[in-house]
């Protein structure tokens, strides 16, 4: 049985810790959000992407949903620590999940370079002529280091059923802190995006494609 003075000591140790829990979730570190999606026009490509961005198309095209890494695919960033450690961080994550953001950096930056409309999830109208599928085998993000994707991926003339299927890896170095981490990933995919373009025109217009190189 609890006595009347105890039971206002209980209440008041309540009380006093519920006010040091909202006090320290008052004080707690703020959340940022990042988006893989650059602003339009914000980027430009080097001349070694530049020389492999396709000329402007006359068709649409199918971006299928893209395959990301397991151990990347958490609403956090991801972050290598060294050989071995990684480091998942709460207070830094994406605005969206990590697939779609992948999928819509590389629809934007494939819609730009190709001067094409991605049709994907649209009414019926104009059937596409490419399917295109991605693939990411790693999306590596080493701070103040470099931010590296690796990918596998497939374009498809939807009417002849001529097809490729490469894969390419694009790392670019990148300064101290995670917005220009998250900067360098943008550029990676601008640039994976510029490999995919290159050989969806050539196949577009019926002629022989090979993979590119890297």
């Amino acid at each position: 049985m609890i006595r009347k003075g105890n039971r206002f000591a209980v209440l008041g140790a309540l009380v006093l810790g519920g006010a040091l829990a909202l006090a320290a979730c008052g004080g707690s570190a703020p959340v940022r959000y990042y988006t893989l999606v650059p602003p339009a026009d914000a980027y430009v490509p080097t001349a070694t992407q530049s020389a492999i961005v396709a000329p402007a198309a006359s068709f649409q095209f199918e971006l299928l949903p893209v395959g990301v890494p397991a151990q990347v695919d958490q609403p956090q960033l991801v972050v290598r620590q060294g050989g071995q450690g990684v480091a998942v961080l709460d207070g830094e994550r994406w605005i969206a999940p990590l697939g779609d953001e992948v999928r819509g950096a590389l629809s934007a930056d494939l819609s730009r370079q190709l001067h094409a409309q991605d049709v994907s999830g649209l009414a019926a109208g104009t059937p596409p002529v490419l399917r295109i599928k991605v693939d990411l085998r790693r999306f590596d993000s080493v701070p103040g280091s470099y931010a590296l994707v690796d990918a596998a991926w497939s374009v498809r003339a939807l009417k002849s059923g001529a097809s490729v299927a490469c894969t390419s890896r694009v790392q670019e170095s990148v300064g101290e802190g995670y917005a220009a981490l998250v900067q360098g990933h943008q550029r990676a995919l601008d640039g994976l995006a510029a490999r995919i373009a290159a050989a969806a025109q050539t196949l577009a217009a019926g002629q022989p494609v090979a993979c590119p190189a890297g």
